[in-house]
């Protein structure tokens, strides 16, 4: 496929950036919303990025941690023309540790490793970076440290185990911590970012959704043209209905919205996205029953990974063939694709962390074929989230939607564990209805990320009547999370669960036994596959 849209666009340059070049820490996401909750623009790119090839010059540049050793063959290393720049720079942890190798390799293995809490004494006050920001907690997680100041630089803080916690080259504007800022453990970690990026980055607090609508929509035209029309799966989520808002906002009916009833959908869903997509928001909307065929192809399978597989090919194959019968006004060939990408999954696709192991494969339209010529817009994936809840409030798409609880793109079909027919996706689907009425009843669905019942594989002996049953077992999951990379399991009330367990084995037939999940993430996943 063609470039995306902000591979072509760029960021606009209303848009001053801080760049996080990634050394593979868990955090580093944590360092771009950090920066963006006080409304400063970042953007993250592998710590390999080679600096001559960036088309936009950063307002400032952050070395993130990592679990490597800069002195150990093998270990990455960052483009020293970061420092031909002539912006800020801040390294963090495994960045500070990288800023001193570069400028006298000082830097070894530590007596003890220091992980945890621990007290910063800061000994310079003027140090820009540290304004407003004293002796508190902070967050440490590292085995190797400074031996020896770096050339040019002086100490700024200190910790009992750390003699060089923070360092500062004040007349090049290059600072080096050794804790982590971005963690909420970190007590003024904030404060210490926005020092950076606001006070000596001198970067413009102008990183907000209204603004960010303003220039997408100018973007979104200018690349589209005046006659262009756009295709894009819709899910009835709100990634894709906010993409697909901001779309029809930009060019109107020129955007066709295409919805597929893949047969493992939740209760009533195709109805409530007709209803508030079409009806609701005006996005011209084509709905596309296609249960059956889904179904007939998920039939005999039970392997979690063969079933995102058929029901991912199997979109492609209905989205294409729906797509292809679209006829534009002046019956040309669609030119552009609209997908709702989020910045987490770009994150994902760019960190530095080496081969990983696929622990599930994820489904979305990315696997539509070469041959289809199309362009991809991705006009959210610059935004977190809770970035795109709050441009869905303002685009006045219904509250409900706007923070309603992330649905897997295969449905219902992996959350029957076991072979998915009609008969299990209806037993799932009702017990799912149920849980989710009963927590929006008790007032707890905001406090919650996400929840959902999975129909397990396994009969259980019951009692219903007088007589002995011997049916299936439901269970439930829900979880608090900030970014789904880590997960609690959310704490209910003792007779909250009774009630939905009563309602479900008194309402849903084929089920004998509710049981909860209290495994966190990791060691388990979100879903059950």
């Amino acid at each position: 496929m063609a470039s995306s849209l902000s591979e072509v666009g760029q960021v606009p340059s209303v848009f001053q950036t801080i760049l996080v070049l990634d050394f593979g820490s868990q955090y580093s996401h944590l360092i771009i919303r950090r920066l963006r909750e006080f409304n400063v623009y970042a953007e993250m790119l592998p710590c390999t990025q080679v600096i001559s090839e960036l088309s936009w010059k950063p307002a400032g540049v952050i070395l993130s941690g990592g679990p490597y050793s800069v002195y150990q063959d093998g270990s990455p290393h960052v483009d020293h023309d970061i420092f031909k720049l002539g912006v800020p720079i801040l390294g963090i942890c495994y960045g500070m540790q990288e800023l001193a190798w570069i400028n006298g390799k000082g830097v070894g293995r530590g007596d003890k490793r220091e992980y945890g809490p621990a007290t910063l004494n800061v000994e310079d006050q003027s140090c820009a970076l540290f304004k407003d920001v004293d002796h508190s907690q902070v967050w440490m997680s590292h085995g190797d440290k400074l031996q020896s100041l770096p050339v040019g630089f002086k100490t700024v803080a200190t910790s009992d185990n750390s003699p060089f916690a923070a360092i500062a080259d004040e007349s090049k504007q290059i600072y080096g911590i050794q804790f982590h800022p971005e963690v909420t453990h970190t007590i003024k970690g904030k404060n210490l970012l926005k020092n950076f990026a606001v006070n000596i980055c001198k970067v413009s607090q102008n990183w907000t959704m209204e603004n960010f609508i303003e220039t997408e929509i100018k973007r979104i035209r200018k690349l589209v043209g005046e006659t262009a029309e756009v295709i894009g799966a819709v899910s009835g989520g709100v990634d894709s209905t906010v993409a697909a808002k901001l779309m029809t906002e930009a060019i109107g009916d020129r955007f066709h919205a295409i919805y597929v009833d893949n047969g493992v959908m939740r209760k009533n869903e195709t109805v409530t996205v007709k209803k508030t997509l079409d009806e609701g928001l005006g996005i011209n909307l084509t709905v596309v029953d296609a249960g059956d065929i889904f179904l007939s192809k998920l039939k005999g399978i039970t392997d979690p990974e063969k079933k995102r597989k058929i029901i991912g090919n199997t979109f492609i194959d209905v989205f294409e063939d729906v797509a292809s019968k679209i006829k534009t006004k002046d019956g040309s060939d669609i030119e552009f694709l609209l997908q709702g990408t989020l910045y987490p999954d770009v994150i994902e696709s760019i960190s530095f962390k080496g081969p990983s192991q696929t622990i599930k494969t994820h489904h979305n339209v990315g696997g539509l074929s070469e041959n289809m010529k199309l362009k991809l817009i991705e006009p959210l994936r610059e935004l977190f989230k809770d970035e795109v809840r709050h441009l869905g409030e303002i685009l006045n798409i219904p509250e409900d939607l706007v923070w309603r609880h992330p649905f897997p793109g295969p449905g219902i079909a992996i959350r029957v564990l076991g072979e998915v027919t009609p008969e299990q996706v209806k037993i799932a689907r009702e017990a799912d209805y149920i849980f989710i009425e009963e927590i929006k009843k008790a007032g707890l669905y905001r406090q919650i990320s996400q929840a959902f019942a999975a129909l397990l594989p396994v009969k259980s002996v019951g009692v219903m009547g007088d007589q002995r049953t011997y049916e299936q077992v439901i269970a439930l999951r829900a979880i608090e999370t900030t970014d789904f990379m880590t997960a609690d399991w959310f704490v209910f009330e003792a007779k909250f669960l009774k009630k939905v367990a009563s309602r479900i084995v008194n309402e849903v037939d084929g089920v004998a036994r509710v049981t909860y999940d209290i495994t966190s993430k990791p060691p388990a996943t979100v879903e059950w596959e």
